[in-house]
C-alpha cells in the first residue's frame, strides 16, 4: 500500500476549501483517509496554510510521499513569517 500526502477537497460551489491528509494512492480524491495533517484556505487574502508539523514529519519517516501540491504549500508554510501562520 503506497501512502500519499494530498489535498481533498471540502467547502461550496466556488468556494473551495482543502485538507492536507494521509492517504492510500488508490483512494478516490475524497474518499477514505488515514490522518488529517493540515488544512489550505486559499479564498483568504494571503491564503492560509496551517500544517502539523509533527503528524506530517511522523508520516514522512514512514514513507509516505507528498503529492507535487502538497510539496509546493510545504515550502511555502516554511517560508512564512511565524506571525501569519
Amino acid at each position: 500500500m503506497a501512502v500519499r500526502i494530498r489535498l481533498t477537497r471540502k467547502g461550496r460551489k466556488k468556494q473551495p476549501f482543502y485538507r492536507i491528509v494521509v492517504a492510500d494512492s488508490q483512494a478516490p480524491r475524497d474518499g477514505k483517509f488515514l490522518d488529517i495533517v493540515g488544512t489550505y484556505d486559499p479564498m483568504q487574502d494571503p491564503a492560509v496554510i496551517k500544517l502539523d508539523t509533527e503528524k506530517l514529519t511522523g508520516w514522512m519517516e514512514k514513507g509516505a510521499k507528498p503529492s507535487v501540491t502538497v510539496k509546493t504549500l510545504i515550502s511555502k508554510y516554511d517560508a512564512a513569517p511565524a506571525e501569519s501562520v
